[in-house]
C-alpha cells in the first residue's frame, strides 16, 4: 500500500483524493477534469487547498475526511453514527489498504478497539457519474457487544461558490415538483419517512451557482440509489468546505451488527455539470444506458387497461379491447388490477394471487393467447408487497404482516388505502409470493409485470425490530430472482404513480410509471423533472382520456399524444369508445412513435433556452447531431404577442437541417399570424443559424403542442 494523492479522472470529471495520512482519505476536489497531472503537481495542489499547517492546533478539520466525524474536528453532520451498549461510539480509523487506478479508488480502514472495519469505493463511471459506496463490518468475535448503526452516509465536497439548492417535492398525481432555495447555513437534511421514496421524494439534490438553469451553469448533484427512506444532506459550516451527500435513513435498532455482520450502505451517485441541469441529466442518462441490463429492444407501444375498465373485468369486452389495440398498433397489452380472487374494489384480496373464476371462467390463458396471437406482448398487474386484511392470505398467515401488531387495530381512519404490507423479508412469505408469480408466469404466458406499490410503509416491524431495510433488500432479491428464472420478463416499477423511481429499484426493473396522472399539463413537468435522473425510454408516458380522471381537465388529443412522446409511449384509455377520427389519429401516433423511438432512446435530452415560462420545450438530439426531435408545448397563455425564437444549441453549425412539422398527431391551434415555415410545413436552414438565431415560433394557444422533426442534409 502506497499512501499518496490519487487523481481519478474520466469523461470530463476529476476526483482528487488525499490518502497520505494514517486515517481516512479526504476528497480535495470533485468536478471539472484537471487533465493529466504529475506527482509534484498533485502535492502542490493539495498544499494550495489546505486550510492550515503545523504547528497550528486543531480548532476544525484540516481537511474533510471521506467519512467526517466529531473527533476529526468536524462540526457538521457526522458521516457515520454508531453506538454500543446504548452509548455513541467514537471511531478512530487506521488506513490498512489502498488501491487505485485511473477511475477507481478502494480503501480499507480499521478501528481495532471498536472491532470495526470500513471498506469504501469511489468510482467515476460512464457519464462522469461518481459512485460512492461504504460497507461497515463488525469483525472481532472477542468483542461480542453488538454495534447499532445510526447512519452511514456518502459525501463529497462542493465549492463554496454554490448558492442555491434544488430538490424535488410533490404529491399523488403531481410528482417531481422542483423546489429551489438558497443554501441554508449549518447542517441541513431532507428526510423521507414513507418507507418508499414517496410522491414528495427529494430524488435529487442539486447545488448550483445562482438559481439553476437547464442549459447553462455549474451544478453538483447527488442521488441515493435506494427504494426506501433516505436522508439528503448539505453541510455549510463556517470552518470547512461545503459537503453534499446522503444515505439511508435507518430507524433506531434497525441495523445492529454482531460479530461477522456487515452493513452495506446504499450506493450514492454524484453528478457534476458545467452545462446546467441538462448536463446533470446527460451524465445520469449515459450511466444508465451503459448498464448491461439497460433495455436494448425498442420500447413497445403499450396499452394499459386501468383507465379503460378499472375493476370491471368483462372478458368479452377485454378481448375486443385487445383486438382494437392491435389494430391501432399497440405492441404490449397490460391487464391491470381486478383479475384475481374476489377483487372488485380496492378494499380486499391483495395477496390472493389466483385468477378469479367469476371474472375469468376459463382463466387468463385464453386472453394471453389471444393477445400473443394478435402480435402483442401480454402484461399483468401485481402488487406483491401488499396484503389485505380481507384476504385468504391474511387469514392463513396473520403473522406475515410487516407491522407492529397494534398497527392493525389502530384508528381505522388511518388505514392507508385499506391495505397493509407483506413482510417479504419473512422467508415463508418470500417463498409464497415467488411461487405464486412464477407459477402464473408459466401458466398464463406473462411477458411483462406492472409491479405496483400503493401505500406508505409505516411502523414496519420484522422479527421485533424496524424492518424496512430487510424488506427492501428482500424485494430487490425477489424481483431479481423472478427475472433470473424468466430472462425475457420485463418489470415496471409503479408506486401509486411515481413514488418509487429511484436507481435502486431500476437496478432490477425496466421502466417506471411516472405518475397516475395522465393529464398532459401536469405530465409536462412530471416527465421533465423525472428526466433529470432517467432517460425517456425508462419513463412510462401514456395518452389518457379526453378528460383526465385525476384532474378533470379536458385537453386536445394532439396535446396528449405529443406529451406521450416524451417517454415510453402508450395508451391508458378505453379506445373502444373512440370515434373513427380519434382511432385513425391513434394509429398515426403509434406509427410516428415507432419511427422516432430509435432516436429518442439514444438522444441527448436538452431544454433549449426560452424566457417565457408558458413554454415547455424539450429537444432530443442524436449523439452525432444528425437528427433531432423537438417537442414544443404550452402550459398557459404566452406573455408576448410575438412568440420567442427557438434556438437549438445541440445541432452542428457546419451542417444544414430540414425542419419538418409532423402533423400525424393533428394540427395545433395558434394565433392567426403564423410564421411562413409553419404554413409551408417545413424549411431548410444552416445549423449555425439554428444555433445562434433560431426559428420563429408560432403564438400557440394554451395547452397546445407540436412535434418538430429535424434531419441533417448531406
Amino acid at each position: 500500500m502506497t499512501k499518496s494523492i490519487i487523481h481519478l479522472h474520466s469523461e470530463g470529471v476529476s476526483l482528487l483524493i488525499d490518502a497520505r495520512g494514517p486515517a481516512l482519505p479526504a476528497v480535495l476536489h470533485w468536478g471539472a477534469s484537471l487533465g493529466s497531472l504529475r506527482k509534484g503537481e498533485l502535492a502542490s495542489i493539495a498544499d494550495a487547498l489546505s486550510r492550515q499547517t503545523p504547528p497550528a492546533t486543531l480548532d476544525a478539520a484540516w481537511e474533510i475526511a471521506i467519512l467526517p466525524t466529531e473527533g476529526d474536528g468536524w462540526s457538521g453532520r457526522p458521516g457515520l453514527q454508531v453506538s454500543r451498549d446504548g452509548a455513541e461510539l467514537h471511531t478512530r480509523w487506521a488506513l490498512t489498504d489502498l488501491r487505485a487506478d485511473a477511475t477507481t479508488c478502494e480503501f480499507t480502514a480499521m478501528d481495532a478497539a471498536a472491532a470495526l472495519t470500513l471498506r469504501s469505493r469511489l468510482e467515476i463511471g460512464p457519464g462522469g457519474v461518481v459512485w460512492v459506496t461504504h460497507r461497515l463490518r463488525h469483525d472481532d468475535g472477542s468483542i461480542a457487544a453488538p454495534v447499532a448503526v445510526g447512519w452511514l452516509e456518502a459525501t463529497l465536497p462542493v465549492p463554496d461558490s454554490t448558492t442555491h439548492a434544488t430538490t424535488l417535492d410533490g404529491r399523488w398525481s403531481r410528482e417531481k415538483r422542483a423546489v429551489t432555495t438558497e443554501i441554508a447555513p449549518g447542517a441541513t437534511t431532507r428526510a423521507s419517512r414513507r418507507g418508499r421514496p414517496g410522491h414528495d421524494a427529494a430524488t435529487v439534490t442539486a447545488l448550483s451557482e445562482r438559481s439553476p438553469e437547464w442549459h447553462r451553469g455549474r451544478v453538483w448533484a447527488t442521488h441515493v440509489a435506494w427504494s426506501a427512506d433516505t436522508t439528503y444532506r448539505v453541510d455549510r459550516v463556517t470552518e470547512a468546505v461545503t459537503l453534499l451527500g446522503g444515505g439511508e435513513l435507518l430507524r433506531s435498532g434497525e441495523v445492529v451488527l454482531r460479530p461477522g455482520d456487515e452493513y452495506a450502505a446504499p450506493p450514492t451517485a454524484f453528478a457534476w455539470s458545467d452545462r446546467g441541469l441538462d448536463g446533470i441529466a446527460a451524465g445520469f442518462h449515459r450511466w444508465l444506458r451503459a448498464r448491461p441490463q439497460h433495455p436494448q429492444t425498442p420500447r413497445p407501444f403499450t396499452l394499459n387497461t386501468w383507465e379503460a375498465v378499472y375493476f370491471d373485468h368483462d372478458h368479452v369486452r377485454l378481448e375486443r379491447l385487445a383486438e382494437r389495440a392491435a389494430e391501432v398498433g399497440v405492441e404490449r397489452f397490460v391487464l391491470d388490477d381486478g383479475w384475481f380472487l374476489g377483487r372488485r374494489d380496492d378494499t380486499t384480496s391483495l395477496g390472493d394471487w389466483v385468477v378469479d373464476p367469476a371474472a375469468w371462467p376459463d382463466g387468463l390463458r385464453p386472453l394471453a393467447d389471444s393477445v400473443h396471437g394478435l402480435g402483442m406482448q401480454f402484461g399483468l398487474w401485481f402488487e406483491p408487497e401488499m396484503i389485505s386484511i380481507d384476504s385468504d392470505l391474511a387469514r392463513s398467515h396473520p403473522d406475515w404482516f410487516l407491522h407492529d401488531p397494534r398497527h392493525l387495530t389502530h384508528d381505522p381512519s388511518l388505514s392507508w388505502r385499506t391495505q397493509y404490507v407483506l413482510d417479504i423479508a419473512n422467508p415463508e412469505a418470500y417463498a409464497h409470493i415467488l411461487d405464486r408469480i412464477d407459477t402464473l408466469i408459466n401458466e398464463i404466458g406473462i411477458d411483462y409485470i406492472k409491479w405496483d406499490h400503493n401505500r406508505d410503509l409505516v411502523e414496519s416491524v420484522h422479527d421485533g425490530r424496524p424492518g424496512l431495510h430487510a424488506h427492501t433488500v428482500a424485494v430487490y432479491r425477489l424481483i431479481a430472482e423472478l427475472k433470473e428464472r424468466h430472462p425475457a420478463l420485463e418489470i415496471e416499477s409503479c408506486s401509486s404513480g411515481g413514488a418509487r423511481t429511484d436507481l435502486g429499484i431500476l437496478n432490477v426493473t425496466d421502466r417506471v410509471w411516472a405518475s397516475d396522472s395522465n393529464d398532459p399539463v401536469e405530465r409536462q413537468d412530471i416527465q421533465r423533472w423525472t428526466g433529470l435522473l432517467l432517460p425517456p425510454e425508462l419513463i412510462g408516458a401514456h395518452v389518457g382520456p379526453t378528460t383526465s380522471h385525476s384532474s378533470g381537465r379536458t385537453t386536445d388529443l394532439s396535446y396528449r399524444m405529443a406529451t406521450s412522446l416524451m417517454g415510453s409511449a402508450g395508451l391508458e384509455w378505453d379506445i373502444l369508445s373512440c370515434d373513427a377520427e380519434e382511432t385513425a389519429a391513434i394509429a398515426r401516433f403509434a406509427a410516428l412513435y415507432k419511427e422516432l423511438r430509435p432516436l429518442l432512446r439514444t438522444a441527448t435530452v436538452t431544454h433549449p433556452p426560452i424566457r417565457d415560462d408558458a413554454w415547455r420545450i424539450t429537444a432530443y438530439t442524436a449523439p452525432d447531431a444528425s437528427a433531432a426531435v423537438v417537442l414544443v408545448a404550452t402550459v398557459s397563455g404566452l406573455d408576448d404577442a410575438r412568440a420567442e425564437r427557438l434556438r437549438l444549441p445541440e445541432l452542428d453549425a457546419a451542417r444544414h437541417y430540414r425542419i419538418t412539422r409532423r402533423t400525424e398527431i393533428g394540427e395545433v391551434k395558434a394565433g392567426w399570424i403564423l410564421p411562413p415555415w409553419i404554413s409551408a410545413g417545413e424549411t431548410v436552414l444552416p445549423g449555425a443559424a439554428l444555433i445562434e438565431i433560431g426559428i420563429q415560433l408560432p403564438t400557440l394557444w394554451p395547452l397546445q403542442a407540436m412535434v418538430l422533426h429535424i434531419t441533417a442534409i448531406g
